[in-house]
């Protein structure tokens, strides 16, 4: 399989993979602000089922980039700075990922603590990186 398609099936999943970690958050803002139990119930089948859906766009977005950095080289990796910092924000998009299983166990066992202006500001971080990670990666500056 050449780069070219390795890099174009890594950009498809880490599209799916925004597109749940995008409007994941927005479930949680409506979930912290709504009363009726109803809607919690079924906003906790939507909140599960969409975080289940997009995992797997996030390994594979995973192992087609890390095939693409295998196939670009350790020197290519040591020498482009830039990356090192995408690297970094999109470890921090894993570990946002991860800690969005927690939010939802807590949602699913009625613990959910925070308001629906923390998931506001919460939702926005996802966006942010995003901005960041495709502006190095065309770029290829820092």
């Amino acid at each position: 399989m050449s780069v070219l398609w390795i890099k174009g099936f890594h950009i498809i999943f880490m599209v799916c993979w925004f597109a749940g970690i995008f409007y994941l958050p927005r479930l949680f803002v409506y979930h912290a602000q709504t009363e009726s139990s109803e809607v919690k119930a079924q906003l906790k089948v939507m909140e599960r089922r969409l975080l289940y859906f997009v995992t797997p766009f996030a390994i594979l977005t995973l192992v087609f980039g890390l095939w693409l950095i295998m196939l670009y080289g350790s020197a290519w990796l040591a020498a482009s700075g830039w990356m090192h910092v995408k690297l970094t924000l999109v470890a921090l998009l894993y570990a946002y990922h991860i800690y969005c299983f927690k939010l939802l166990r807590d949602f699913a066992q009625d613990r959910n603590q925070k308001s629906h202006k923390f998931y506001r500001i919460f939702n926005e971080v996802p966006v942010l990186a995003l901005f960041a990670i495709v502006l190095l990666a065309v770029t290829k500056a820092f």
